[in-house]
This record gives structure tokens, C-alpha cells and sequence, in this order.
């Protein structure tokens, strides 16, 4: 696919987990351990290994997952009882993504470069506590600063996730940008998904998908609405910002 007529285009909207930093695969090895106690403690039974975790719930966060694990085996969720579990998920994850995260420097420039054209702001169904925990880690917290971050888990008024564009709705009305204005970069077909619904132009960026998974990923992100998808931040960047701009390796 042809990129689009984006010159009315002022902000952009960047996912964050698999998009600006390679936290899907870590973020599953420690969300796998309380998956399974969760699982355990209500008596599930199912695949709660990272890897298939990763492969079937990209795109959704443990609240997500957990009450949907618990409805398809006609298990009553207490309220209370769910946010605990939401609880111990975040804090654990967190924690080590903080620990094995480090900054990419083709990352940081694309960011920056990105950064001197438009007005940034990240759109994502994670906690703002692990958002926070990450972009230090990744050394983008200062491209991306909190008052320019929007939680499906915590800035709304009632908690959902990606597909729900709910989050990308929010983020438009307290940006001040018309759905036209903007350009969103995923790497998944439920946050392309989200944020196509909200009426945002959408592009697929697939630099942390695995490379055997890339082929499927981005048929997936076209059949999502992407308009266009590209292997790397470097290539985005240069579709965005010109030539002119080097992208550090």
C-alpha cells in the first residue's frame, strides 16, 4: 500500500510495548508467572506459557486477559478480587522490564528526529506505572513526557484495552486534534484495530515483531486498516521526516 496524503497530519500517536521498545517478549516471561497462579487459584486449566500468552493477547493487558480467561470457563470474576491480581501483574512486570529494558539508539534518534516535526504523545493499553518504568529504561522518557501518555488502563474513566478505541478517543479530545490530524503507529492488528475505529490514519511499524512472525504480522496489520507497514524506525522516520534525517544503528 501507497502512504496517504498526510499534510494535515500534526501529532503522532505511538503505541508502545513491541512499537518503541522490545518489551513484549520480557513482558510475558514475568506476566506468565501470576497468568498461571491466577489460573491456579480459580482452577483453569489452558497453555499459560509466555510464548503462547505473547501469541494469542498481544495487544491486551492482564485485565483483559484475565477476565476473558475466567468467562470462557464460567468463572465469576469478583471485582475486587480481579483488581488484586491487576495489581500484583503490573507491579511484577514492571519491575522487570525495568530491569532488562536499555536504550536503542536508532530508537531514540527516529524519536527525536520524529519529535522536531510533530507534536509526539504515546496511546497504549499498559499502566502509566510500566510506561513510566519503560521509557526510563529505554532512555526515551524525556522525548515523551507523562503529561503526553494515555493509559486505556488508567486514564480513562472505567479501565479497558486495545481493540476498544476508547483510548484513542481520549487521547484525541484532550490533545485538541481532529481524528485527521493525527497518524498512529502500532505493530499489532488490535492496537491498528483501535486506533482505525477512532478514525485515525494508522501506520504498522514491525522492527521487535520476531522475523518468523513478520510476514503473518503484517498481512494482519493490512487486514487491520494499516495504510502502509514498515520494517524498521529508521524507514519511518525517513517516510516522515525526509532523507535528510540519519538514523544512529
Amino acid at each position: 500500500m501507497s502512504i496517504p496524503d498526510l499534510t494535515s497530519v500534526t501529532t503522532l500517536l505511538l503505541d508502545a510495548d513491541g512499537t518503541l521498545f522490545p518489551s513484549e517478549e520480557p513482558a510475558f516471561v514475568a506476566s506468565a508467572t501470576v497468568t498461571r497462579d491466577f489460573a491456579h487459584h480459580f482452577g483453569l486449566t489452558g497453555d499459560f506459557s509466555p510464548e503462547h500468552l505473547r501469541l494469542t493477547t498481544t495487544g491486551s493487558n492482564f485485565r483483559t486477559t484475565a477476565r476473558n480467561l475466567a468467562e470462557r470457563q464460567g468463572v465469576h470474576l469478583d471485582a475486587a478480587e480481579l483488581e488484586a491480581w491487576v495489581e500484583r501483574e503490573k507491579t511484577e512486570v514492571t519491575a522487570y522490564l525495568g530491569q532488562v529494558l536499555t536504550p536503542r539508539p536508532d530508537v531514540v534518534a527516529a524519536v527525536s528526529a520524529l519529535g522536531r516535526r510533530y507534536r509526539l504523545a504515546v496511546v497504549s493499553s499498559s499502566a502509566l506505572t510500566r510506561l513510566d518504568a519503560c521509557f526510563t529504561a529505554s532512555g526515551l522518557g524525556g522525548l515523551l513526557p507523562a503529561d503526553r501518555r494515555f493509559s486505556a488502563e488508567d486514564s480513562l474513566p472505567v479501565p479497558t484495552s486495545k481493540p476498544d478505541p476508547a483510548v484513542y478517543r481520549f487521547a484525541l479530545t484532550r490533545l485538541g486534534v481532529a481524528p485527521h490530524q493525527a497518524l498512529a503507529l502500532e505493530d499489532s492488528a488490535t492496537g491498528a484495530a483501535s486506533a482505525v475505529a477512532a478514525g485515525i490514519a494508522t501506520a504498522g511499524l514491525v522492527q521487535f515483531v520476531p522475523a518468523g512472525e513478520r510476514p503473518g504480522r503484517i498481512e494482519q496489520l493490512h487486514d487491520a486498516g494499516a495504510a502502509w507497514v514498515r520494517p524498521s524506525w529508521g524507514e519511518l522516520a525517513s517516510d516522515l521526516v525526509g532523507d535528510a534525517v540519519r538514523v544512529a544503528t
